[in-house]
């Protein structure tokens, strides 16, 4: 897939993006909505992958868990991989399962020499079993975590040179962060291996029900002025990736995605280097 912008996909939206003309549009799914064995949603996801490039975003692998991933999750994902033939996959750097219960969240670890090789095997074992190269997402971090033993850049590189996976840049997650953590972006930005990078997230959040503050990953809003110029700092470090516009949360029309998907795509083609 030439670099380009695409949009999260929502099923309410999927007659006008059936309908849209919209220049090297992508869409980017959840697998797990998926993963099943027919019916009308695996039905739209086969008409949208004659028509669009697809990219799968997976949210429950648990990469980061003491454990290798569940087993007939990579064999349900699999499946779907075959059929719907993405472009990209990617997952998170987190963990949501312990001891055979799963929850529905993306926890944080302390980026321990111990951790990065429980990570390593994890990412190792998933990309043999699915047959892919998967990337995975820079997490969004809300408090400071004891016992760190790697910054979060260095332990990216790392876990990329150690099992060949590529990384999913979410900028918004760096804004979040970084606010959140007293930390400056553009020093996080600047020590990230933009090397690996093979897709670009961008994403709004909002504060805190306390207050500005704290920052949440929240996906309910537009993509936010200083995630914008962020991304415009990545672009002119690594050059243009594959950027999608997530949104989660209070969905807007398909036409107002599209806009704000345009703004990106836009930026991509000042770099001259988009289809």
């Amino acid at each position: 897939m030439s670099p380009a912008a695409g949009i999260g996909f929502k099923p309410q939206h999927f007659d006008a993006a059936m309908s849209g003309t919209s220049d090297a549009l992508w869409l980017e799914v959840h697998p797990e909505n998926y993963m099943v064995d027919g019916g009308p949603r695996l039905a739209m996801l086969d008409a949208l992958a004659g028509r669009f490039p697809l990219s799968l975003h997976g949210v429950s692998l648990s990469l980061a868990a003491a454990a290798l991933p569940n087993a007939a999750q990579l064999q349900r994902l699999r499946r779907l991989i075959d059929r719907v033939d993405p472009v990209l996959v990617s997952e998170h750097m987190a963990w949501s399962s312990w001891a055979g219960r799963y929850v529905p969240d993306l926890l944080p670890f302390p980026r321990t020499h111990e951790a990065l090789a429980q990570l390593v095997r994890n990412v190792v074992h998933a990309q043999e079993r699915l047959g892919r190269r998967i990337s995975l997402e820079n997490p969004s971090h809300y408090l400071v975590l004891e016992g760190h033993e790697w910054s979060e850049t260095d332990f990216l590189g790392e876990l990329v040179r150690r099992s060949g996976c590529g990384l999913l840049l979410d900028v918004n997650n760096v804004y979040v962060s970084t606010h959140n953590l007293g930390e400056d972006p553009l020093v996080y930005l600047d020590t990230f291996p933009l090397h690996a990078v093979t897709e670009i997230h961008l994403a709004g959040h909002a504060p805190d029900d306390t207050g500005t503050a704290l920052l949440i990953d929240s996906h309910d809003a537009p993509v936010a002025d200083p995630v914008w110029s962020l991304y415009r700092h990545v672009l002119s470090r690594a050059g243009v990736r594959p950027t999608l516009i997530e949104r989660d949360g209070d969905v807007p029309s398909f036409t107002t995605l599209l806009a704000e998907r345009e703004r990106a795509h836009a930026l991509l083609n000042s770099e001259g280097l988009t289809a």
